[in-house]
């Protein structure tokens, strides 16, 4: 099993965005072979700062989504300018 937090700062103003953004790459995330669970948190502190923890049963059944159709055809950051640079991705096996 493998948790990735995938760490996200967002532009002001386009917090709802990426949260519908969210729930539709959730629904994609559902239908992969290898995930397990979900949950978007969000930084009580700085409201434009988020992290996904995605639980998976291997890094592969991960990188396969990502490189997938299905994650491309919803997360389309660059299109909405949504966030604020690049998002980080950490990796927890257990």
């Amino acid at each position: 099993m493998i948790t990735v937090g995938m760490n996200y700062q967002v532009l002001p103003g386009k917090e709802k965005t990426f949260e519908d953004v969210f729930f539709a790459v959730i629904e994609k995330m559902n239908q992969m072979p290898g995930h397990t669970k979900t949950s978007l948190l969000r930084d009580v502190k700085d409201a434009q700062r988020y992290v996904i923890l995605s639980d998976w049963s291997d890094r592969a059944a991960f990188d396969s989504f990502i490189r997938s159709d299905q994650f491309r055809s919803v997360a389309n950051w660059g299109k909405e300018q949504v966030l604020a640079g690049r998002p980080t991705h950490d990796y927890f096996e257990h």
